[in-house]
């Protein structure tokens, strides 16, 4: 069915952004629980998490429901994704909100502790470029405890393999149009329909003030994160989980 959450509860915009993204990844729950296996099997059911480029909170939704004593600091640069993120989590005394720019080489000094038990990321750091996310990578070493861990989940296609590559295209393109049929709502559309929205209206004109339509960053190959980790003084270094398309990288510290 077509969305029609304009005007609806923080709950709607946070399912509505769920069913938007998962769209585009069919296999989206499938990574956030490997996810929170990896944590729990590292740092145990009580860790202490930064939910980096947080979005509406989507990781921090499934870390709380799964593990009762977690706590969470959600960090992003979106005003209207933290929009929705703060209200859903209204009176949620386990997660905070951080607004930052990990562009900003300062920005670890806006969070409410030194160090975390695991630093977990899902399709948000392709909006970075190479400099910017080896970058990112060395400050988020500082960031995880000894035996913590980073996982980061993201578009990490394998250059090296175009047949499969381009057929693999074709496919999820056919299947993602038969759904669009159907009512799917894409990226560009639910950002109408956020900007709709009285509460949000404000927020989605920053946000496209800030990035426009989308950012232009990059999404190197797993192999090159796995170097770039190891680099910034992660012991082991792996992918935990992949698609077609996509790959969920485990460092840990």
């Amino acid at each position: 069915m077509t969305e029609t959450v304009v005007g609806g509860d923080w709950q709607a915009w946070q399912e509505s952004w769920d069913r938007q993204q998962e769209w585009y990844m069919p296999d989206r729950e499938e990574r956030f629980r490997v996810m929170l296996d990896m944590v729990e099997a590292l740092v145990g059911p009580e860790p202490r998490v930064l939910d980096l480029a947080c979005g509406t909170g989507s990781i921090s939704d499934r870390l709380l429901k799964r593990f009762p004593r977690a706590v969470s600091v959600g960090v992003d640069l979106d005003p209207a994704l933290l929009a929705i993120a703060e209200g859903y989590f209204a009176g949620e005394p386990r997660i905070r909100f951080v607004r930052a720019d990990l562009k900003d080489p300062r920005w670890p000094e806006r969070l409410p502790h030194a160090s975390f038990d695991a630093v977990l990321t899902a399709t948000a750091l392709h909006w970075l470029h190479v400099p910017e996310l080896r970058t990112l990578y060395g400050q988020l070493a500082g960031l995880v405890r000894d035996g913590g861990v980073f996982l980061n989940a993201d578009h990490m296609p394998d250059p090296a393999t175009p047949r499969i590559n381009a057929a693999e295209r074709e496919f999820r393109h056919a299947r993602m149009a038969r759904d669009k049929e159907a009512g799917a709502v894409d990226w560009a559309e639910w950002w109408r329909l956020a900007a709709a929205d009285p509460r949000l209206a404000g927020p989605v004109a920053e946000r496209f003030a800030l990035y426009g339509e989308h950012a232009d960053g990059e999404t190197p190959a797993v192999r090159w994160h796995a170097e770039a980790l190891r680099a910034a003084g992660f012991g082991e270094v792996r992918p935990v989980w992949a698609s077609p398309t996509d790959s969920l990288v485990l460092a840990l510290k």
